[in-house]
């Protein structure tokens, strides 16, 4: 079998690759998954509405298939009539240094963007007009906002993201007009976004703004983060744009102490579970179900380019192989595809052996056990051993570094379940075992 195959696979499993709604490498997890789906979960809220604007949040670990699922949301609320404005807003800021006037720009720049044909963009020029004499220092431009073009004039604000994420000294500059007056910007904001909804239809305008569980915990002197400025402390600002919102937020933050705050200000939130490839209700036991999905993941890409070749035997050296690559996979998607590169890149022809598959491993695990201190390991073992994290900054942090991933599944009597573990690539670790010994029985 070729190099050029290798080299095709290789970009098939693109560990940052979207997968586009119809695409054939789309895989429906929903069954493994709890069966929760978008559609229902987050698209009737808004078709079944009786209000023109609404503010909803979906939640999950990073590189877990939340873009995946709201492009197929996408698709869906745009064949039924919706105008539909998705964007990764991390393009516009630091995730390392992020805070809620960034958010507001962000969405500013995207919806600005998406919606120019449709509405004028007078009231939100007419806004970075005032703020001009305090943002002429960044340079922007050469001229006065009066002399440019109004395409020129509406290209400003992407100016104003790209310097927000890429000139740290001229951050606070930005910030502080934004916030001084971020309530005139909203409203400048929502008089351009009625005038589209005039032409769109009042109720038929959805924004999402996805990658915001990207933004990274930073803590604040009072024993806050950034995530509860953002999403709570500014929850009526983030609330206030005149459509129908959906903000990806951490899954740290659903777990915090504010997690009530959190309901209480934008109503139930989804959240999407990793495929689960153990099974809580047979002493953990691999699940048949899970790791099926999995493999039908790596189908999906192979068959693209070698749709005469099977898994076992003639890409994997044999099912035992595979079956261990889903297991330490964790049901991760985006963990799948780092292995499956990495293997690739250790063989010249197929299959791909159990040796290739280890250095993935090895590979995976020393990333993740770069992000711990020595503190972790009994934590993790205590997660491990109650299924269940513990409600406490320290604990959630691992939630949000993927050290710790949350299944869900409906029991037998079609109860709603959930369960935490650590992810198994750090299971085998000389550190966690060791904590596992020391814990009490």
């Amino acid at each position: 079998m070729s190099e050029e195959l290798i080299a095709n696979l290789q970009n098939a499993f693109n560990p940052f690759r979207e997968v586009q709604p119809g695409e054939s490498f789309y895989v429906d997890c929903k069954e493994v998954r709890g069966n929760d789906d978008i559609l229902r979960e987050l698209g009737r809220r808004i078709s079944r509405s009786d209000e023109t604007n609404s503010c909803q949040l979906y939640a999950g670990h990073r590189g877990g298939g939340k873009s995946t699922e709201l492009l197929r949301l996408k698709t869906d609320l745009e064949s039924k009539g919706y105008v539909v404005i998705r964007f990764q807003a991390d393009e516009d800021f630091d995730v390392y240094d992020a805070e809620y006037t960034d958010i507001l720009l962000t969405c500013t720049h995207n919806i600005l963007k998406g919606l120019k044909e449709k509405a004028n963009p007078l009231p939100l020029v007419e806004w970075l007009k005032s703020r001009w004499q305090a943002l002429q220092d960044l340079a922007l431009t050469d001229v006065t906002v009066e002399e440019l073009s109004i395409e020129s004039q509406m290209g400003l604000f992407g100016k104003l993201t790209t310097t927000l994420k890429t000139t740290p000294s001229t951050r606070e500059t930005i910030r502080k007009q934004v916030d001084l007056y971020s309530i005139a910007l909203t409203d400048a904001l929502n008089e351009f976004i009625d005038e589209a909804k005039r032409q769109v239809g009042a109720s038929k305008l959805v924004v999402i703004a996805d990658n915001l569980d990207r933004i990274v915990p930073m803590p604040r002197d009072n024993g806050r983060t950034n995530h509860d400025d953002i999403f709570i402390d500014h929850s009526e600002l983030m609330k206030k744009l005149g459509c129908h919102v959906i903000y990806t937020v951490p899954i740290s933050l659903v777990y915090s102490s504010r997690a009530s705050q959190l309901r209480n200000a934008y109503g139930d939130y989804q959240i999407l579970p990793m495929i689960m490839v153990r099974d809580p209700e047979q002493n953990h036991a691999p699940y048949g179900l899970g790791i099926d999905k999995v493999k039908e993941v790596i189908r999906k890409r192979i068959e693209r380019y070698a749709p005469n070749l099977v898994l076992e035997g003639d890409i994997f050296d044999s099912r035992e192989t595979l079956e261990q690559l889903c297991l330490m996979s964790g049901g991760h998607i985006r963990e799948v595809m780092h292995f499956m590169q990495t293997a690739l890149n250790q063989i010249d022809n197929f299959p791909i052996t159990r040796e290739a598959t280890q250095e993935a491993f090895f590979q995976g695990t020393e990333t993740y056990r770069e992000t711990l201190h020595q503190s972790d390991w009994a934590k993790l073992a205590e997660i491990h051993r109650a299924r269940r994290i513990v409600n406490d900054d320290q604990y959630r942090k691992l939630l949000f570094d993927r050290c710790v991933l949350e299944y869900r599944y409906k029991d037998s009597f079609g109860k709603p379940q959930k369960w935490h573990d650590v992810h198994p690539l750090l299971q085998d670790t000389d550190e966690f075992q060791k904590a596992l010994t020391d814990l009490s029985p």
